[in-house]
């Protein structure tokens, strides 16, 4: 499928939702044809259907004009709410059987490792998810790829449909809205411009299908630009332009639109590391100059930390654990979210989960017995959690070198300006420990033995059978 970069300039060409799902397809007067392939008029309405087809008015909102977009009501509560919202893939015709034939003679072939479930209807993308977003909140979905945000980012959009639950945004059932009359905005990883339009005209198109006055068009253009800092560039068009510049601009098209809820699907992953950073930051602070809600899509676990006001964490279509970016980093639901955020990434050991003398909840390892910390006791006897054999993690920086403890060999030194970062190996595991420099060198050769020590407090015991945190 081409992309807006693979067409030449000055040509109309079909490109859904490259508008931001901002409108439709098709540049094409009201009750054109698509086959019409005619420059189009003044008259054009931006969708293939006729004016007839276009002017339901969904959600009590009113459509600025015959299949235009609808318009945000006065100070109108951005809420968005999804009910056992799945999405199953349907089979291939054929594709069931195709698979189960196999040659005479021949061996059956090797089955590819299927994390995601598949049912007589097909392959389960996202499963059962439920969220409520508050209005004006900045929610971000993370996680691997093929776990499902982006599904449930473009359900979300209108540009896949439910196959089960319910969308609403705002209090009102959106599962058969079009994705022009959802009173939203998209940013795409890929830009989505017009390579034939100036900067000015790609942030101006879809308020221009709107038939917004000029003197308004022009006004939210040049706002956006100056937030964006983008006004020099406006007569530009974007193979002129940088990425971080042309990431700007899709940004800055989605502003003009004065959105109930932006969308943002891995803005920043076609950008080199020094420009994502900056751009990250360019986000928080677009977020706090623009009084909408916010749901945004990445793989990026320091992107998910630094942005959102809760982060849904995915794996496999299923949602592992929404909460807090604190929350989530100081109590994992479970081995998968543990090892997912956090860079380095937390530390797993084979451990034993015992009870001592006094009745106190400790971990055992290496002949070593760490006594928890009083909150992590009192949820572990709240539960009753018996004694039994654990997964203990302990992020990084949380470990210690002492005298006596868990006893290591480093394998790899990695110095890091501040501090130093250690390879050990420990019990068959790789261990990584962040040993601060304080401004001394800090030399660790190859083949050195140490012992680590940690605080029961920074202690998360993770069930073996089932992988969940056992204090909850």
């Amino acid at each position: 499928m081409k992309t807006t970069n693979d067409f030449p300039e000055g040509i109309w060409y079909n490109t859904s939702i490259l508008a931001g799902v901002y409108q439709s397809t098709l540049m094409v007067p009201c009750g054109q044809k698509k086959e019409d392939k005619t420059s189009p008029g003044d008259s054009r309405c931006g969708i293939v259907e006729t004016c007839r087809n276009a002017s339901a008015k969904p959600g009590g909102r009113e459509n600025a004009h015959c299949g235009g977009s609808a318009v945000r009501v006065g100070n109108t509560m951005a809420e968005v709410k999804l009910v056992n919202v799945k999405k199953i893939y349907p089979f291939v015709s054929g594709e069931e059987k195709k698979s189960k034939k196999k040659k005479k003679g021949e061996e059956p072939a090797k089955e590819k490792k299927v994390n995601l479930q598949i049912t007589d209807k097909g392959v389960v993308a996202v499963q059962e998810f439920n969220l409520d977003i508050a209005d004006k909140e900045f929610i971000v979905l993370v996680g691997p790829s093929g776990c499902g945000k982006s599904t449930t980012l473009r359900m979300v959009a209108g540009l896949e449909e439910i196959s089960e639950g319910e969308l609403y945004i705002d209090g009102k059932l959106m599962n058969d809205v079009a994705p022009k009359d959802r009173d939203i905005a998209m940013v795409f990883q890929n830009y989505a411009l017009y390579p034939h339009m100036t900067v000015y005209d790609n942030m101006a198109f879809s308020l221009k299908l709107k038939k917004t006055p000029k003197a308004e068009i022009d006004r939210k253009v040049r706002e956006a630009a100056e937030i964006l800092d983008i006004t020099q560039y406006l007569n530009r068009k974007p193979k002129a332009l940088s990425g971080g510049q042309r990431q700007r601009v899709a940004i800055g098209r989605a502003i003009v639109r004065d959105p109930a809820v932006f969308l943002m699907d891995e803005p920043l992953s076609n950008l080199d590391a020094k420009l994502r950073n900056q751009m990250r930051a360019e986000i928080i602070k677009l977020r706090e100059r623009i009084d909408t809600t916010f749901i945004y899509v990445t793989h990026d676990q320091t992107e998910a930390m630094t942005l959102g006001d809760r982060i849904v964490i995915m794996k496999d279509g299923f949602i592992q654990q929404i909460g807090t970016p604190q929350e989530v980093f100081d109590h994992p639901a479970n081995l998968f979210v543990a090892g997912f955020i956090g860079t380095p990434q937390m530390n797993f050991f084979d451990a034993k989960l015992v009870k001592n003398s006094d009745g106190k909840y400790a971990v055992a390892i290496d002949g070593i017995n760490v006594e928890l910390a009083e909150d992590k006791q009192a949820r572990l006897s709240a539960k009753n959690v018996p004694e039994q054999d654990v997964t203990l993690g302990v992020r990084p920086d949380h470990i210690m070198l002492c005298a006596d403890g868990v006893k290591g060999t480093v394998d790899v030194s990695e110095l890091m300006g501040s501090s130093v970062h250690l390879h050990i190996s420990t019990h068959g595991h790789d261990v990584v420990v962040i040993v601060p420099t304080n401004g001394n060198a800090a030399h660790f050769p190859m083949g050195s033995e140490v012992n680590m020590i940690f605080g029961g407090n920074v202690a998360h015991v993770f069930s073996k059978e089932t992988e969940k945190n056992l204090e909850w």
